[in-house]
């Protein structure tokens, strides 16, 4: 790549097929008429470039001719040296597709191209507006590039996502990403009344900033704090506890109010610490809690608090305690169970430590050529059922999604698995990209047939 001076604004180049939108996105972002739009292919013939932008963070934006495709242009010889200059000149390349079509060849060539070039690529999903763009975003997924973004250029809709995506990508923020100060991780402490929510949040914290009673549902609010733990930075909120629906209605609205506030604090919650009373086990009151916070996608971690009072029980009361819980909380076969005392404070240390790793867990993105080379080990060694006459293969896989991790497989026919292989396949991620103690979501769809 050649040589910028230090203090040069980053580039960002459009690139795509003839009339998939990209002068328009042009104009949107720069904020100006400079690119001539209309609907007949190839109308950009030079590279216009523009200052632009966002939120604080200047760049040059490139908009290339129709480098790509056949033209009768005389002068596309010239196009295309301009444009291949301007792409090898690149910091971020944005790839713009058209939604509306779906992956054709042409994108599949350009992406070839693409991989050549060592800047980072954002591929842009036009068109997204049209209804005959609905859910075809993830067909570009099998280009082998992680950030994908839908938008509709023409409306302004996608275009900020789109502008996060390039100037995270810039090399000035790519260099300082370490150094940022970390992300807060949001934990929500949730559980029945009288578990001992308060008294882990005060012992995490070293200080009394709960109240602890032994009168269920002392917590009527929620309390948060920030505590930084090993360069980390978690906001624990402390829920009121969660009774069942009869009981807070007769103990009066305060107590609804209650509820809901905790509901809300798991659905904004990355990682969910469901406390549990070890004397007393998992009651059918813990699974709806558990299920709550398993629907909002957060992290959960099952703590089983008073420890202290299970000691002397024989050397096969843990394992048995926590055979009996699992048969409890089927749904959570993938949360860690932890035996813990907020009372001693015994084993609350590594409550901080599993957070910490499943919030990474749930975060993670898995690159699309790795999830791939997983697919094509697993599938062939256990392969999916295919109850019709042709045989099901998956084609490929993308992650769509963190937060949690999401993704979708790519087959030749079915368009959804049998449980029991969803299940296969979401304990096989787990175990191979370590995605520990977070819910998994998994999208089977039936390629679409390519048009020429």
């Amino acid at each position: 790549m050649p040589s910028r001076r230090p203090s040069s604004a980053p580039t960002v180049v459009l690139v795509g097929r003839p009339n998939v939108g990209k002068s328009t996105l042009f104009n949107r972002i720069t904020d100006s008429r400079r690119a001539i739009v209309t609907a007949i292919a190839g109308t950009t013939r030079d590279v216009n470039s523009l200052p632009a932008e966002w939120q604080g963070t200047t760049f040059r934006l490139v908009d290339t001719g129709g480098m790509f495709g056949a033209s009768e242009d005389p002068l596309h010889e010239l196009v295309v040296i301009q444009g291949r200059k301007a792409l090898q000149e690149a910091d971020v390349l944005v790839f713009v597709v058209d939604g509306r079509e779906g992956l054709v060849s042409g994108d599949e060539e350009i992406a070839g191209f693409l991989r050549s070039v060592s800047a980072p690529v954002v591929v842009a999903v036009n068109k997204t507006d049209d209804k005959r763009a609905r859910g075809r975003a993830v067909e570009f997924y099998q280009l082998g590039f992680d950030t994908i973004v839908e938008l509709a250029a023409e409306h302004g809709d996608g275009v900020g996502d789109l502008l996060d995506a390039i100037t995270a990508l810039m090399p000035s923020r790519r260099e300082s990403a370490t150094e940022d100060a970390p992300e807060e991780t949001a934990v929500a402490i949730v559980g029945r009344p009288n578990v001992g929510k308060s008294s882990l949040l005060n012992k995490l914290l070293h200080e009394e900033r709960s109240i602890v009673s032994e009168m269920p549902g002392t917590t009527r609010d929620t309390v948060d704090a920030v505590l930084k733990w090993r360069k980390r930075i978690f906001r624990i909120v402390d829920t009121a506890g969660i009774r069942r629906p009869g009981r807070v209605a007769r103990s009066g609205q305060l107590e609804a109010v209650s509820v809901i506030v905790a509901k809300r604090a798991i659905e904004k919650a990355d990682v969910a610490v469901l406390v549990i009373d070890a004397v007393e086990g998992a009651t059918d009151q813990d699974a709806t809690i558990a299920g709550e916070a398993d629907k909002a996608g957060a992290g959960i971690i099952i703590v089983a608090n008073k420890w202290d009072l299970m000691k002397g029980r024989g050397t096969n009361f843990s394992k048995e305690f926590d055979d009996k819980l699992r048969q409890q909380l089927k749904f959570l076969e993938y949360a860690q169970v932890l035996h813990i005392s907020a009372v001693t404070g015994e084993r609350t240390a590594k409550v901080l430590e599993t957070v910490d790793k499943v919030a990474d867990a749930r975060k993670r993105r898995i690159p699309t050529s790795e999830l791939n080379r997983f697919v094509a080990a697993v599938t062939a060694v256990h392969p999916p059922a295919s109850p019709g006459r042709r045989e099901v293969r998956i084609l490929y896989a993308a992650q769509t999604g963190v937060a949690p991790p999401t993704f979708v497989f790519f087959t030749n026919v079915a368009t959804e698995f049998h449980f029991s292989y969803e299940r296969f396949l979401v304990n096989r991620l787990r175990e191979s990209f370590g995605l520990i103690g977070t819910p998994i979501r998994i999208h089977v769809r039936r390629r679409e047939k390519k048009e020429p």
